[in-house]
């Protein structure tokens, strides 16, 4: 996971690069101008420059719309006091349960340091008003400017990577599992390695959420789907292992089951489509039957077990099947590369 290291890194970098950037334009741009308080307009830039694009274009909005309600409350509360620390305080009171209430709590910082200014002139004219707004005007269409740009894609690559990473992952787990069956000894990293792989696969969710939200399109949705799917089979995992470990002796179906999972393990890969290994399972299952009946009361209940290990590998299919089938048509063209009603597509990413 080196790569995911160095892209880490490399986001860290851009950012402070864009932050020093952006804050050094807007108070420029701000002086030019002539605002009072220009250097306001660098701190706007740096608190409005989130990781995604459409996070600073929401949060931008939000502060635009809010602006009128800090200057309202300013007015309102600037006017009654006469003490200056004790209206600061009383406006920072209403203005944190005014923007918790509208849910954009992520504007308080920039509404305070506009505060700071009419607390400071005491002046409400048209003129200064209008001055504050381009403060807030300046900072938000600096960060707009530069959170355009994105290494989107070193960030594809990586996601790409990882998307490997947890095929491989889960096609260890599922060889060690299929041992199991086979009186192979499974050890407590078994455990640990599912948990692990869960903990991965939160991580590569967000980082889906992030890419997604750095790009103007809706199909990278996709990645965000496949994580999802993953780690719903991760919880599978977790089942089947919990559910082997119950078992006191192997019935001799076990064998049969643990071949089964070998062949599933094959084909945990991004563009398999499970209808092949949900068929098999039939099979496995009308095979499994043709067995004599359990002869006391510990072989059925291993065999009962030895069944619900078997739903749960159907269920470890079907969330596959079901993330195939969310898959609208752009993706298929897009990510598989299908052809769709016969005409082949290429489509870049």
């Amino acid at each position: 996971m080196s790569e995911h290291v160095k892209l880490k890194r490399q986001k860290l970098l851009l950012l402070a690069l864009k932050t020093a950037i952006g804050g050094s334009a807007a108070i420029y741009i701000a002086e030019k101008i002539g605002l009072q308080f220009a250097p306001s307009a660098g701190i706007i830039a740096m608190l409005s420059l989130v990781s995604t694009k459409w996070g600073t274009l929401k949060l931008s909005l939000l502060r635009v719309l809010t602006f009128l309600m800090s200057v309202a409350l300013c007015w309102g509360i600037f006017h009654l006091m006469s003490g200056k620390w004790i209206e600061f305080g009383i406006f920072l009171f209403f203005l944190i349960l005014i923007c918790d209430k509208l849910g954009c709590r992520n504007t308080i910082s920039v509404n305070a340091v506009i505060g700071t200014h009419f607390l400071a002139t005491q002046d409400f004219s048209v003129a200064f008003i209008f001055d504050e707004f381009l403060l807030v005007g300046i900072g938000i269409t600096i960060a707009i400017i530069l959170n355009l740009f994105h290494i989107n894609g070193s960030h594809e690559q990586d996601i790409i990577q990882s998307m490997r990473h947890v095929e491989r992952q889960m096609q260890e787990i599922l060889e060690e599992l299929a041992g199991y069956l086979k009186q192979q000894v499974i050890g407590e990293h078994v455990w640990r390695g599912i948990s692990a792989l869960e903990k991965d696969l939160e991580e590569f969710v967000e980082q889906a959420v992030e890419y997604q939200n750095n790009t103007f399109h809706s199909h990278p949705s996709y990645y965000i789907y496949y994580f999802e799917m993953r780690l719903k089979q991760c919880g599978v995992l977790q089942s089947l292992h919990a559910e082997m470990q119950k078992i006191r002796n192997l019935p001799r179906q076990a064998d049969i089951i643990s071949d089964y999972i070998k062949e599933v393990k094959k084909h945990v890969t991004e563009m398999n489509d499970p209808k092949l290994q949900m068929k098999q399972l039939e099979r496995v299952l009308e095979q499994m039957k043709e067995h004599a009946l359990p002869r006391n009361f510990e072989e059925f209940e291993n065999e009962a077990k030895l069944y619900h290990i078997m739903m749960d590998l159907e269920e470890f299919l079907m969330y596959k099947k079901r993330f195939i089938e969310s898959i609208d048509a752009k993706q298929f063209r897009i990510y598989w590369k299908r052809e769709i009603e016969g005409q082949s597509f290429k489509e870049s990413r």
